[in-house]
């Protein structure tokens, strides 16, 4: 066996996991690359305020794709995946921390302030939910914690995942003011997700699974795509048809709409391609 931190890179057999490293310095990499900036004076006049957006953008970034990994594994069958879930959680948690740490710092580490800002502040007092949610699931995520809960409380315990996600979502739209375009993409990537896992069973037939998950990408990214253009229209009384057409101007940048659907388009693809090369294997018949 490995020492800790080397052992973090290792699988369950202990031998030493290539998935796990990369996925290990693709993790660090945001925090190292966010530091050296800070290091380097390159964070603008407020470094402090651009080190608690970033913090907190990637927090929520990798719990999407902490949520990201069961739909990944199913459709590209790819069930090595699942051994990197939890370091993504924990890496979630840990910018999430690294996010409230620097809000801290903003307020000249005067905890009393803190602490009234986040109870007056509706946005703050929903995302230091999601922290605390975070760090539930950050605590119990080591096989001991699995034990001692037992697989159905723990996994009862870690579907506390969906809901902190849409925490943390209407807390960064709530922030976020007037520029909602990365909200509005997080807010479809995660409908996606959890849409997913409300579809029927499809073990056994790969294409239908394709099939659902073409339609649910095309519902979602329009949905997306047609968020936006209400949001603005309602809160704005923008022109609908000026905001049609600004929509599919690709000159003034690429609506989160289309991002949504795009990546649903992309795990559609790669989903219909790894079934269509490795066909499915035939069940097994069990002992009556």
């Amino acid at each position: 066996m490995f020492p800790w931190p080397i052992g973090l890179l290792a699988d369950r057999a202990g031998r030493f996991s290539p998935l796990r490293a990369t996925v290990f310095a693709l993790l660090l990499a945001p925090g190292l690359y966010l530091v050296w900036r800070l290091a380097a004076g390159q964070l603008g006049p407020r470094p402090i305020t651009e080190t608690i957006h970033d913090t907190g953008l990637w927090a929520i970034r990798l719990l999407l794709v902490s949520l990201a990994v069961t739909p990944l594994r199913q459709l590209l069958r790819w069930p090595a995946l699942i051994t990197v879930r939890r370091m993504i959680g924990v890496a979630a948690f840990a910018y999430a921390a690294a996010h409230l740490g620097s809000y801290i710092v903003d307020q000249g580490f005067i905890l009393l302030t803190v602490a009234s800002e986040i109870a007056r502040r509706f946005y703050l007092t929903i995302g230091a939910a999601a922290l605390l949610g975070l760090g539930a699931l950050a605590a119990t995520s080591t096989d001991r914690m699995l034990r001692r809960l037992g697989g159905k409380r723990w996994r009862r315990l870690h579907r506390l995942a969906y809901a902190i996600g849409i925490i943390a979502v209407v807390h960064y739209f709530l922030q976020s003011k007037l520029n909602i375009a990365e909200p509005t993409a997080m807010a479809g990537l995660l409908a996606w997700l959890l849409a997913y896992r409300l579809l029927p069973d499809a073990s056994g037939r790969p294409l239908r699974r394709v099939a659902e998950v073409a339609a649910l990408s095309l519902a979602v990214g329009f949905l997306s795509l047609g968020g936006e253009l209400a949001y603005y229209w309602l809160a704005f009384h923008a022109d609908p048809l000026r905001l049609l057409a600004a929509s599919v101007n690709w000159h003034a940048g690429l609506r989160p709409g289309w991002i949504v659907l795009a990546a649903g388009v992309a795990v559609t693809l790669a989903a219909a391609l790894r079934a269509t090369l490795v066909p499915t294997r035939a069940a097994v018949p069990q002992p009556a």
